[in-house]
């Protein structure tokens, strides 16, 4: 008889194929790479958030969280794909994809600029990177 991390890890097998589908057909290996590590790290949280709904939609909100922190929607960068595509692969729609990546957003503090979900382009020009708070002010700093 499955356990509940018999039926967890089943899951996240599920959505790590469909993410690396995606990420193959759409995006390269570095976006591979951190969809991979942010699906591990919710599958470590207290209430797996994924244990529930369907796994379309997860993998496309994984995407979708990385994509936004890392400015994937925008024209100029390499690669770029659009909200529409990653729909249209997964079979989803915008809202619940939407909100589903808000939760994981918030979940895992993401942010603009992330150190850990960030690519290295993104990190690479953050503007924030070469500055720190010293006594309160904030200073230029050499890496």
């Amino acid at each position: 008889m499955p356990t509940d991390k018999d039926k967890i890890q089943k899951r996240q097998d599920e959505i790590l194929e469909l993410l690396r589908a995606f990420c193959s057909a759409k995006l390269n290996d570095e976006y591979c790479e951190l969809a991979e590590q942010m699906l591990a790290k919710l599958g470590r949280k207290r209430h797996v958030p994924f244990e529930t709904g369907k796994v379309e939609i997860w993998a496309a909100a994984i995407i979708h969280a990385l994509g936004l922190i890392n400015f994937l929607f925008d024209k100029s960068q390499t690669p770029h794909v659009t909200v529409r595509e990653i729909h249209e692969f997964f079979g989803t729609k915008e809202s619940t994809v939407g909100n589903k990546s808000k939760e994981i957003r918030d979940m895992l503090k993401l942010r603009q600029w992330d150190d850990e979900f960030g690519t290295r382009e993104m990190q690479e020009r953050n503007p924030y990177r070469n500055m720190a708070i010293l006594n309160g002010f904030i200073v230029l700093h050499e890496r």
